[in-house]
């Protein structure tokens, strides 16, 4: 009874010690963009950093809330999420089908790996002329600049996946005559969810990044086009509003597919 009593309390204590770890990584997580803040807020405030260059945090809030009660930043933020998520899918859909088949079947993947690997270290925005003279200055042509710089990570992460499963699944398919369409939704993409999702996670990061190269380039609205006319207008305190959405959203994108990753696969 005394050993079933002293075993209770050493779980419980162990239970407690784990909570208070959490919080403490918890409270460290969010310290430390509150601690930058007030610390740029003061240095700026007391021309430490020259305010002209480095605004203080008050001020580019209420400057982001002013924008955003005019619309004028609604209508931009509208823009810069619809070419995002439409490049995003573009991008994504046809990544996750071509890597499930590279990592299944050997000769597709000795076919388009040479392909995947020379076009991938080629920045995206140095193709961007090329779409442009193919597609013209459309949304479309924004939608698939994303689309490219997001399929690479993901086609390579997923085909690395699916040879990554774990062999004996494969074997026991294959002894009870698993269709290929079997193989392919109940082996290959579950078995592969894990890195694929980092992949995508990788992706929506590359995302946000050649958006707003493409927008400074080839837009006249858009959270880049925002931030880079701002920017030549020297009106940096709007150019850093749009920096902040940036940063926000990423965050939360990455909250979201997060989110999205532990429902998928809750044993990771």
């Amino acid at each position: 009874m005394g050993n079933n009593h002293s075993a209770v309390s050493l779980e419980r204590a162990e239970w407690q010690k784990r909570q208070r770890n959490q919080r403490l990584k918890s409270l460290l997580t969010i310290s430390s963009p509150i601690f930058i803040l007030i610390l740029w807020e003061i240095l700026s405030r007391t021309s430490v950093m020259d305010p002209r260059f480095f605004p203080p945090p008050t001020e580019i809030l209420t400057t982001l809330v002013s924008m955003g009660t005019s619309g004028e930043l609604f209508m931009h933020v509208k823009i810069s999420l619809y070419r995002i998520f439409s490049g995003f899918v573009l991008g994504v859909a046809p990544a996750i089908a071509l890597g499930l088949l590279m990592g299944m079947y050997s000769p597709i993947r000795h076919f388009f790996s040479p392909l995947v690997m020379a076009l991938m270290p080629i920045p995206t925005l140095a193709m961007l002329p090329i779409i442009l003279i193919i597609f013209g200055i459309g949304e479309f042509s924004k939608m698939l600049i994303i689309a490219i710089s997001v399929f690479f990570p993901v086609v390579i992460n997923t085909a690395a996946g699916v040879t990554n499963i774990d062999r004996i699944y494969i074997d026991v398919a294959r002894n009870y005559g698993a269709s290929a369409k079997d193989f392919f939704f109940k082996i290959a993409l579950p078995g592969s969810l894990p890195v694929m999702l980092e992949g995508i996670q990788m992706g929506q990061a590359i995302a946000l990044l050649t958006i707003v190269a493409a927008e400074m380039v080839a837009a006249n609205s858009g959270i880049g086009y925002l931030i880079w006319v701002n920017y030549k207008a020297f009106l940096l305190t709007e150019m850093y509003v749009g920096l902040v959405l940036i940063s926000f959203f990423g965050y939360f994108f990455s909250l979201l597919l997060r989110g999205l990753q532990s429902k998928l696969i809750p044993w990771r």
